[in-house]
């Protein structure tokens, strides 16, 4: 089965690279950050890097994603009626974070881009969340995220491993991100993951960690979260609440009712519910968080960001002087 998925996607690109299906290049600084695999290498947080880094210095920000499991289709631009619903959770949980920042999203990234435009005259650059796979648009800037213990050079073909793309498409990225790196990870270590990359000369290698918010909550907590990779958040809960238990669901699932029910049972024996910010974005569709402020307890959320380990004020300067030069041309 993975060689017949394979088989396809490289059908798909031979397509694109033989100029059978239409493909544009971006007419604007376009920062690509995507993946080879199918979640979990933590492609939000690595925006909202972006989205703070080139908001200090002063560039007109937007961000542009396909606003996956919403209800809605076409292009919709966040705004004070956006949910979950509308745009979906990580676009929403990045206008919530930032307000002031145009989130937008459309099924297709070059009618996005343009209608961006078209209704943002100044802006200078914009950041497309989980572009790789959409050969449509050609970003002058790509960023390929791999996450430490399973790099893509180490994965296989879905259904038999995580790789929804070809990994000789990691050729194609301008900088590569090792992801949710361990903490204390020493020089040597990079350099074995840099011996192993073996990237080309034209190719950046960078890497990355994961930082939670502080928590100083008493008692326990139950952790319910729909993400691709819970294993990093729950390590990080028990580190603080050793009797704190989990309730995991697949990455972007739609909380029900029923499953609110099933949530409210599991928290009967703990202090309060913790769930991640992007579970928050469809959790507070439901009636979850006012059930448990009928029981005395609270809904909190766990903040995420990351922190380049390595080199940052060179991983900053690249992403920087992109931006600067493409938008004076």
């Amino acid at each position: 089965m993975s060689g017949l998925y394979a088989a396809g996607v490289y059908i798909r690109h031979a397509l694109y690279d033989h100029h059978l299906l239409p493909s544009v290049t971006a007419d604007m600084p376009a920062i690509c950050v995507g993946n080879l695999a199918v979640g979990g290498t933590g492609k939000t947080p690595h925006v909202e890097y972006l989205v703070r880094l080139l908001q200090a210095h002063g560039f007109q920000v937007a961000v542009l994603s396909r606003g996956y499991k919403r209800k809605t289709h076409g292009f919709v631009l966040a705004d004070e009626t956006s949910s979950a619903w509308t745009i979906g959770d990580e676009a929403m949980q990045l206008h919530t974070k930032f307000p002031d920042v145009t989130i937008a999203v459309c099924e297709s990234r070059v009618y996005g881009l343009r209608m961006l435009r078209r209704k943002i005259p100044g802006l200078d650059v914009v950041v497309l969340d989980d572009a790789m796979q959409h050969r449509g648009l050609k970003c002058g800037l790509t960023i390929l995220l791999t996450p430490y213990d399973r790099l893509y050079i180490d994965d296989h073909m879905l259904p038999w491993g995580k790789l929804r793309d070809l990994p000789s498409r990691a050729l194609k990225a301008d900088m590569v991100v090792v992801t949710k790196c361990p903490e204390g990870i020493q020089p040597i270590d990079m350099r074995v993951v840099d011996n192993r990359l073996h990237l080309p000369t034209y190719q950046h290698l960078f890497f990355s960690g994961v930082h939670y918010g502080a928590m100083d909550e008493p008692g326990n907590p139950l952790v319910v979260c729909g993400i691709a990779e819970p294993v990093y958040l729950v390590d990080y809960v028990q580190q603080i609440y050793p009797h704190a238990d989990a309730l995991t669901y697949p990455d972007h699932h739609t909380y029900t009712e029923a499953d609110v029910t099933n949530i409210l049972q599991r928290a009967a024996n703990y202090e309060f519910v913790l769930t991640t910010e992007k579970d928050f974005q469809r959790l507070r569709l439901t009636s979850l968080e006012q059930q448990l402020k009928a029981q005395g307890k609270r809904l909190l959320v766990l903040p995420i960001e990351v922190t380049i380990l390595h080199e940052a004020e060179r991983f900053d300067r690249q992403i920087l002087n992109y931006v600067s030069e493409n938008r004076r041309k």
